[in-house]
């Protein structure tokens, strides 16, 4: 069977393409930019289309030419400047059912979430709901899934998010989290293969809720013992701190970057995500393993040590990065503007010393102003190491002396050289 499937590259995406694959099934992906996680799945051929800008049958129906089935994992946690959660969510699904009728589709798969359909605390599960009624409105063929928390080796968003927490000394605590019915990614993709069996249920809505309940700290608490680490104490963070945590992830969000921190998770959390897994389980047999299980099947190993301490730490490294370049911007020009001058002026520059010091701090604003943004990272940690470099070089060029300066100006180049290499190494978000 060849199977388009939205959202490929995501978590859940990602695992779907990948199981399909060894089931024998021809899977055909749609992803909004095919980078490096496109190359690393077995995807016979990629569509190249963002969710925002496909929103008429007629934008979908050239994509659906020898299509047998389609499955929807794709979403978005929050609006901001990249995502659109009412376009991704509900105009592209719709406009999507549609076109599958007019092309003689029938089977569809469609991924929501748990709890949407008990009420729209957010843009996010309101327009989740309304996505899964214009299918169910439809003539289709559809399986609607609503998994809990979904979790698996892999690690994006939520449940990367509990690996960090899990690696700080201290387990701040989240009293008014909701309860979970963590589910095994392993067990959401096994899903998807068996409801595209033939005979399989369809026109049914199923939770994907796995055995075991957990409080959102016990789950925390879970990946700490299974990397290792002994048990952390509580504590409680006041709510203003929590509060700014919060609408800082919404901030960072509008720069293109997807924090899992941000008020829509703050208002999920809060909802808790339980179900009832019988008619999951009815319907395709398959029996959820708990979170403890699944642990316990797979030690952690070196590499799940390293990603758990340096997630939250990557965040910390960005910002810092940022503002480094953009503090020696403002301090180039202001403060330190004379200092600067001075220097240039005592080597065989000194006619264009002015002119050096602000080309300088220009191209300083910029470096810092490019890593800002998500899209432009990568361009910018470039840019930076080659503006450093650029220093090193006409810095002994100019002026020699400065390798014998005692605070060392020229010797303090290499940690930021190396905090740059480490900053393109951990990049990648999945």
């Amino acid at each position: 069977m060849r199977v388009l499937v939205l959202g490929a590259t995501g978590l859940i995406g990602s695992a779907v393409a990948a199981r399909l694959a060894t089931a024998g099934h021809e899977v055909v992906g749609l992803t909004r930019t095919r980078d490096a996680a496109a190359r690393r799945l077995p995807v016979a051929r990629w569509i190249v289309a963002d969710l925002r800008d496909v929103r008429r049958p007629e934008d979908w129906l050239p994509h659906l030419q020898g299509i047998d089935a389609v499955v929807n994992c794709a979403g978005t946690l929050q609006d901001s400047v990249r995502d659109s959660t009412a376009k991704v969510h509900r105009d592209a699904p719709a406009a999507l059912w549609q076109a599958c009728e007019r092309a003689g589709i029938r089977r569809v798969i469609h991924f929501s979430a748990m709890g949407v359909d008990r009420g729209g605390l957010t843009n996010f599960s309101r327009s989740k709901n309304a996505g899964d009624e214009a299918l169910e409105a439809s003539s289709l063929d559809w399986v609607i899934l609503r998994p809990s928390v979904v979790v698996g080796r892999q690690a994006y968003g939520g449940s990367a998010l509990f690996r960090g927490l899990a690696s700080l000394p201290v387990m701040p605590r989240i009293d008014d989290a909701g309860p979970l019915d963590i589910v095994q990614l392993d067990d959401v993709a096994e899903t998807v293969v068996r409801l595209l069996e033939p005979g399989s249920a369809s026109r049914v809505a199923l939770e994907l809720a796995g055995p075991e309940r957990l409080q959102f700290d016990e789950v925390v608490a879970a990946y700490r013992a299974w990397l290792g680490w002994r048990p952390a104490r509580r504590i409680r963070v006041p709510g203003f701190l929590m509060g700014l945590m919060w609408r800082l992830g919404d901030l960072v969000a509008w720069f293109g970057w997807r924090p899992p921190v941000r008020t829509t998770a703050r208002r999920e959390i809060v909802r808790g995500a339980i179900g009832d897994s019988a008619a999951w389980r009815s319907a395709t047999g398959i029996q959820p393993r708990s979170l403890s299980a699944a642990l316990a099947a797979e030690p952690a190993s070196v590499q799940e040590r390293w990603f758990a301490r340096l997630y939250l730490l990557k965040a910390v490294a960005f910002a810092t990065f940022i503002l480094f370049w953009l503090l020696t911007a403002v301090v180039s020009v202001g403060p330190g503007y004379r200092w600067a001058v001075n220097v240039m002026e005592a080597s065989p520059a000194a006619p264009i010393a002015v002119l050096t010091v602000i080309a300088g701090s220009l191209a300083d604003l910029v470096v810092a102003l490019l890593i800002l943004f998500r899209r432009t990272a990568r361009l910018g940690l470039i840019a930076g190491l080659v503006v450093t470099l650029a220093y090193v070089a006409s810095g002994t060029l100019l002026r020699p002396d400065l390798w014998a300066d005692p605070l060392g100006p020229m010797m303090k180049v290499w940690p930021i050289l190396a905090l740059n290499l480490i900053l393109l190494a951990i990049l990648d978000e999945r």
